[in-house]
């Protein structure tokens, strides 16, 4: 059975992935997992501080209390997510202590799941910087599939699948198996965007070119070719353009996340894309 884990902090992103997540697992029928990471803030400081007995037991009666309320909210939400499906899906919830990425992988390794699903915006700038960071890092170094759900974004149908691909070496780290399996369990049609050299003029990639439609004949995919200096807009306005639901990027091949997080001009994938961003590994 597929299970889809939804990275949960309770914030607005975090809860409207929740829904998407839910909706998604509905239509491909898989089961749901909800993971919330208690981090406890660490201060460190180069004066040595003393606590008096009273002020430690205060600090630690206060931790003990938001983890109650956020173990609450977590099975409140559960319930929640279960008696809007009717019981049609399983939903499991589990609230681990530690490092967000380290926390999620442990998980992953454990639960196998068919994709992660988080929230990949925050209402204020602080929160942008928090949830996209998580967003960004997670996505450049967790080896599964991850979809990043912007705030306002709502799980329908996804119709149109793009895959953002640089012909140019892609062959070796492109999952052709993990693509297959998702636009069939999407019913999708999926469009292969060529964001590199173009195969009319490169032998080396017109050849690598026939390789990559030969691993995906079976999903028979619209090829297109965009120029842009700035490639990761040109992408962004492809999609928007063509409305495409979901679009896959493949972080090994390309240094989207970590650049963008130093990039004001630009569409930025994750942190300002109108369109749920999945990251695929091979």
């Amino acid at each position: 059975m597929k299970t889809i884990i939804v990275a949960i902090d309770y914030s607005p992103a975090a809860l409207n992935a929740a829904q998407y997540a839910t909706n998604m697992a509905l239509g491909i029928n898989a089961n749901l997992f909800l993971l919330h990471v208690f981090q406890t803030p660490i201060i460190y400081s180069k004066v040595p501080l003393a606590l008096s007995d009273e002020s430690i037991i205060h600090v630690a009666a206060n931790e003990e209390h938001i983890k109650d309320e956020a173990d609450k909210n977590l099975m409140k939400l559960k319930d929640e997510l279960i008696m809007k499906t009717g019981g049609k899906i399983n939903v499991d919830a589990e609230m681990r202590f530690g490092v967000f990425f380290g926390e999620l992988k442990n998980v992953c390794k454990k639960i196998q799941p068919y994709a992660v699903i988080m929230g990949s915006q925050g209402t204020t700038s602080a929160e942008r910087f928090v949830f996209g960071g998580h967003a960004i890092f997670a996505m450049t170094h967790l080896k599964w599939p991850l979809i990043t759900v912007p705030l306002n974004a709502k799980y329908s149908f996804i119709k149109k699948v793009a895959l953002a691909c640089d012909f140019d070496g892609a062959i070796d780290i492109t999952p052709f198996d993990e693509i297959e399996l998702l636009v069939k369990d999407l019913d999708a049609e999926l469009n292969v965007v060529n964001t590199g050299v173009n195969e009319s003029v490169d032998e080396k990639v017109s050849a690598e070119v026939d390789l990559i439609k030969e691993k995906l004949a079976s999903l028979n995919p619209a090829y297109h070719f965009i120029t842009s200096e700035d490639t990761d807009e040109a992408i962004m306005d492809f999609a928007e353009t063509n409305n495409i639901d979901l679009l896959i990027v493949l972080p090994k091949k390309h240094d989207f996340f970590e650049k963008l997080m130093h990039r004001s001009h630009t569409k930025q994938f994750v942190l300002h894309s109108h369109i749920p961003v999945m990251a695929l590994h091979q």
